[in-house]
């Protein structure tokens, strides 16, 4: 049930239950160039020359720039916290273009100083990940500068300089847009890395790169060098396809579980699945967890649905992790503040049916910001009367207490709190990050998106609207459970959220309650 003053989402009622290196010299590609003497004119730039330019992605820099716009211009993808990683397919753009699309949507208007390029090796087999040696990296688009930061990663086992290799020419080298080397190595013909570039050339300025490609690797003690590097103003990229050649049914469901379980960072459980660049992928999962980072699909689709066939298709997902919203960390002393200025209110409205006044003077600076705010009184473990605003419509404080006010005496589901209850009551404060909507392809889809016990969900169903706070997954812990129960609770059948009109909004808490300060 909702009350709504001032438009959508103003004010709800919580309701508790009742997802190659081109011109490479040997030299040059079995080692690092050194710094020219001041005696020596500089060196030529070593550039890594586009190896799949004509046969993965157009070769005409104006039909490239045309298609990567329109792949950008098509994605639906909503925004998401600080962007610090991403998941993208590296097929042909035919194949995977649109939902490279989608994830690099959410790189536009960003600033990033360094996107590394975590590549599978698909033509040479070696021990490491190779960092490129180059310090250009060239594609119909233009140069893009290499990172210094390669010399640095170098150095870490199990990161290696770019070296010569054993390598098996693919089919397509004769008509590669690049000549063939004297050397070749790991980067000659890796086409996983660089079909990202176009994309970020499209979507980001004034970057630098820093491709690695993977031969046999930990990806644990990957992810523990890569954090050698890392810093807010690096983007890490993992390129990788899902299943491959199977029945477009079948394929759907292996991903789905594949992306599932990396949504959920379970390393163990992405390690069983199928994908091309899983080692990147893997090693992406061990950072993220090292740094805390969520993770939530963007996109998923297979080559039947890009391209038709659906009889043998491979199937590609855009996945972002990013840090989590900041939390607001309200200190102990302004915890209990809040939780006093509820009581006071609980024991003065049952009282007298009016609020305490209260003014701003004096108060924490913190406590005078406008935040969504629920309030929720509990009795012997019992639900007794929650009520909230889920958008920052008032001071905190001013929050806190009309919410205090009104579940004590106006939650329609409960009569009002008699004045021997109060003192019985435990009062929990909640304090919310701002709602963002979801983008969702199907029911399936947004179950993987969301996550129990941290996402509060908002459903609106036409003008009928309901929210659930991140507290009730401990007593529905199912996501459709969840979610049949949340359209229940806004008047709707069980199965309404699955509808193609239900709208979903999820937002985080900052909850405490009076049980830990006494």
């Amino acid at each position: 049930m909702s009350l709504r003053k001032g438009g959508f989402m103003s004010k709800l009622v919580e309701g508790w239950p009742r997802p190659g290196l081109g011109a490479l010299s040997a030299v040059a590609a079995l080692g690092w160039l050194e710094s020219p003497a001041a005696d020596r004119p500089p060196a030529a730039p070593v550039v890594r020359e586009p190896a799949v330019a004509g046969l993965f992605y157009p070769k005409d820099p104006a039909e490239l720039a045309r298609v990567v716009d329109a792949c950008l211009a098509a994605a639906r993808t909503e925004p998401v916290g600080e962007l610090k990683a991403l998941v993208c397919p590296h097929a042909g753009y035919a194949y995977s273009g649109p939902i490279a699309g989608s994830a690099y949507r959410l790189v536009a208007g960003r600033r990033y100083r360094t996107v590394v390029v975590l590549a599978p090796s698909h033509y040479a087999g070696f021990n490491g990940a190779a960092v490129s040696g180059a310090n250009v990296f060239r594609t119909p688009l233009g140069d893009v500068p290499i990172s210094e930061k390669t010399h640095r990663l170098a150095r870490f086992w199990p990161f290696v300089p770019e070296a010569r290799v054993p390598v098996q020419r693919p089919d397509w080298a004769r008509q590669a847009s690049r000549a063939v080397p004297a050397v070749e190595t790991a980067h000659t013909w890796e086409h996983s890395d660089e079909v990202q570039v176009p994309f970020l050339q499209r979507a980001l300025k004034g970057f630098e790169l820093l491709p690695v490609v993977f031969g046999e690797v930990d990806p644990g003690a990957a992810a523990v060098a890569l954090g050698k590097i890392l810093d807010d103003e690096t983007l890490l990229i993992a390129s990788s396809d899902l299943s491959h050649y199977h029945e477009f049914a079948e394929a759907n469901r292996l991903d789905r579980a594949c992306v599932e379980a990396i949504c959920r960072l379970e390393v163990a459980a992405v390690a069983r699945h199928e994908a091309c660049g899983l080692t990147p992928i893997l090693t992406l999962l061990h950072v993220a967890r090292l740094k805390g980072w969520q993770a939530r699909l963007l996109d998923y689709r297979n080559s039947g649905d890009t391209a038709g066939d659906k009889s043998r298709v491979v199937g590609y997902a855009a996945i972002a992790f990013y840090a989590p919203p900041a939390r607001a960390n309200y200190s102990p002393e302004e915890r209990r503040y809040l939780l006093g200025l509820a009581r006071r209110t609980v024991r003065e409205v049952v009282a007298t049916g009016r609020l305490p006044g209260v003014t701003e003077e004096g108060l924490a600076a913190r406590l005078t910001e406008r935040k969504g705010c629920f309030v929720t009184l509990t009795r012997a473990g019992q639900l007794r009367g929650c009520i909230g605003h889920v958008l920052p419509q008032v001071p905190l404080y001013r929050a806190v207490l009309d919410n205090a006010g009104h579940a004590a005496l106006q939650d329609p589901r409960f009569p009002p709190v008699a004045a021997g209850e109060v003192e019985q009551l435990e009062i929990e404060i909640s304090v919310l990050t701002e709602p963002r909507q979801r983008s969702f392809a199907s029911p399936d889809d947004l179950l993987n998106q969301l996550q129990p016990h941290r996402d509060g969900v908002i459903l609106k169903l036409g003008e009928r609207t309901a929210t659930y706070l991140p507290q009730v997954w401990e007593s529905l812990p199912d996501k459709r459970a969840f979610l049949e129960s949340l359209a229940e609770k806004a008047g709707c059948a069980a199965s309404a959220w699955r509808e193609p009109g239900a709208q979903i909004y999820t937002y985080e808490t900052e909850s405490f309650h009076e049980s830990q300060y006494k």
